[in-house]
């Protein structure tokens, strides 16, 4: 994604069900736990760099000792930092005795994390800020080790006011900038009611049943117990992603199947999904249930997940990925015009190269098609130097853009840093015929298309192609995200600059006026949540229409080279990506009530001139 966006979390979710004896004898070590947990973590790294954290709880501690720890960092690379920190009081214990590797219960009763459940987190700065108190794991603490709690989890909530109301709290400046600590009020509420009844043996399901119906939002959230027990739920529209792996030593739960498939080495059909609205539920003894929590609503797993955010190591988002570059090979023909030989294929950014190799594969069956027709076509009429030449004809792909180290400048005058903004990236010179050759170039999605044009146009436009494409494996991302993305405000859009521009350039001023109206009324009848009333701004529009106007609007003025933008149809995107159906950001059409009070305060917001979210 050549605009950076923030986004998404991830979850990293370890039970022991052995001694710390079996896993020294089986494994040579004690720390088995923890270096499988630094795994899962750094095998998700991709899902947040803004900060981790990880808590750990111990069984069977002795009273008076304490059980539940945490650690979290938001240093530039924290969840190396974590670790180092953990490795440093591993030496620390050395010093005073060397074979102490050797002794588990010394270990356990020495080392704050090496505890039995063990919780980690990667976090991307989304609802919050990026101070390390903002980071997972939270904690409860409390006297009562049954109502010891610590929280963390993927997700964004929309009615945190409500929520907060619900238990009868009034936030501070901290909790009104956590959606976290929000769940973790209602959470720990349910929970202290429930160990009243039934002390340190609590009915977690009851916990869950009771809590989760009131989160509006997209989570995949863990949680640890003072009094050893633990979980890990998904909501009920199954929007943020959640596998586990279970086997006779460990319970483990991610938000990638791929990171456990590396940490454990085990097969893909041996890596479940947690299924929307249920939960894995552990109690002090490692035994586990999934139970469902909550009444499972229609399917709508982020599909951002399987364009950009997970890893593409995962095999079949490797084939979806693919596919949606194949799914874009047919528009890229027409606009070229078929003709191949004065095309050049490339993607920007690295990200994008998946979805690259699926469009080349589009352009080779195409182009093997031709040679099929073009050699029969030819009879007996042909010799050794002209089929040569028609068999190695090939689609031409060059490495066009390499992003260059990310440059930092001291100079603040806004001239100067945007001089250096269009550097970001740098071009490979004399792979392009002057004049003669198409560019076509393709990228995971456009969100603001900022460094399009302050950076990527500009670049390829000193190559002096015929034409530049640029082709989205993503539809026009036209809708703010609030289930875990951070784009929550309309003016960031291109796709919503475009429209605003056709509305103006049409006399159409006045649907804006009207929009705005309408929500004023919903919202003075609190009624934002009851429909999308953006849909508006992009009803009088084709898609093709949007498409150009963007296109001119990610061309600087100064750039005499026609630019195209070719986006991915919804269409094609869920045949692509046919579990994960979530297009809210593309049509506007929300799982929950909770996204369309977004997206129309997202809109008062824009209309009167506030740079703020719309959460």
């Amino acid at each position: 994604m050549s605009d950076e966006i923030k986004h998404e979390c991830g979850l990293a979710y370890i039970r022991l069900r052995k001694p710390f004896s079996y896993y020294l004898q089986k494994y040579g070590t004690v720390m088995y736990g923890l270096n499988k947990l630094y795994l899962l973590m750094e095998k998700q790294h991709n899902r947040g760099q803004d900060g981790a954290g990880v808590a750990a709880v111990k069984l069977n501690v002795e009273p008076g000792y304490p059980f539940l720890h945490r650690i979290r960092s938001n240093a530039p690379q924290p969840i190396a930092d974590i670790f180092f920190k953990i490795g440093e009081e591993v030496k620390e214990l050395e010093k005073y005795q060397p074979d102490i590797l050797k002794h588990p219960g010394l270990m356990k009763g020495h080392l704050p994390f090496l505890g039995e459940l063990l919780l980690g987190h990667l976090r991307y700065g989304t609802q919050g800020k990026n101070n390390v108190e903002f980071c997972h794991p939270f904690f409860k603490r409390d006297l009562v080790p049954g109502k010891n709690l610590a929280l963390a989890g993927n997700f964004n909530l929309v009615n945190t006011e409500e929520l907060f109301a619900l238990v009868n709290i009034e936030p501070g400046v901290f909790q009104k900038q956590s959606d976290l600590a929000a769940m973790m009020e209602v959470i720990h509420h349910f929970l202290s009611k429930e160990d009243e009844k039934n002390p340190n043996t609590a009915n977690i399901a009851n916990v869950l049943k009771k809590a989760v119906p009131l989160f509006d939002g997209g989570f995949t959230v863990g949680g640890l117990i003072g009094n050893g027990s633990s979980f890990v739920m998904r909501d009920a529209h199954g929007i943020r992603p959640a596998y586990y792996y279970i086997n006779d030593e460990v319970i483990v739960a991610a938000s990638e199947r791929a990171s456990i498939r590396t940490a454990f080495n085990v097969g893909e059909n041996e890596v479940l999904e947690l299924l929307p609205a249920n939960a894995i539920i552990v109690d002090n003894d490692g035994n586990y249930v999934i139970e469902q929590i909550q009444e499972p609503k229609e399917r709508r797993a982020c599909s951002f997940e399987r364009i950009y955010f997970s890893r593409g190591s995962d095999e079949k988002i490797y084939r979806e990925r693919i596919a949606l570059g194949d799914h874009l090979s047919k528009a890229v023909l027409e606009s070229v015009d078929y003709s191949l030989r004065n095309t050049i294929f490339s993607y920007i950014p690295n990200t994008a190269e998946v979805a690259f190799y699926g469009l080349i594969k589009g352009m080779e069956n195409y182009l093997n098609q031709i040679k099929i027709q073009r050699i029969l076509s030819w009879g007996n009429d042909f010799t050794e130097d002209k089929l040569q030449e028609m068999i190695n004809r090939k689609i031409r792909q060059e490495k066009i853009a390499i992003k260059d180290v990310k440059l930092r400048t001291f100079i603040t005058e806004d001239s100067s840093r945007n001089e250096m903004v269009q550097h970001v990236y740098d071009i490979t010179y004399g792979t392009v015929k002057r004049n003669e050759d198409t560019l076509v170039v393709i990228d995971d999605s456009i969100v603001r298309g900022t460094t399009l044009k302050e950076s990527i146009i500009r670049m390829l436009a000193r190559l002096q192609p015929k034409k530049i494409i640029v082709v989205s494996s993503a539809p026009q991302i036209r809708y703010p995200d609030c289930y875990g993305i951070d784009m929550s405000k309309l003016g960031d859009f291109i796709a919503f600059k475009a429209a605003i521009a056709l509305l103006k350039e049409k006399g159409m001023e006045d649907i804006l006026e009207t929009v705005y109206k309408r929500i004023k009324e919903l919202q003075h009848d609190n009624l934002l949540h009851t429909e999308n009333v953006v849909r508006q701004v992009y009803k009088p529009f084709t898609t093709e229409e949007i498409s150009n106007k963007i296109a001119q609007l990610i061309t600087p003025p100064e750039v005499n080279v026609p630019v195209e933008v070719i986006y991915q149809t919804i269409e094609d995107l869920h045949e692509c990506c046919p579990t994960n159906t979530g297009d809210w950001y593309f049509t506007g059409n929300y799982p929950t009530a909770g996204g369309n009070k977004v997206v129309n305060n997202a809109f008062l917001n824009y209309y009167e001139g506030k740079n703020v979210r719309g959460y």
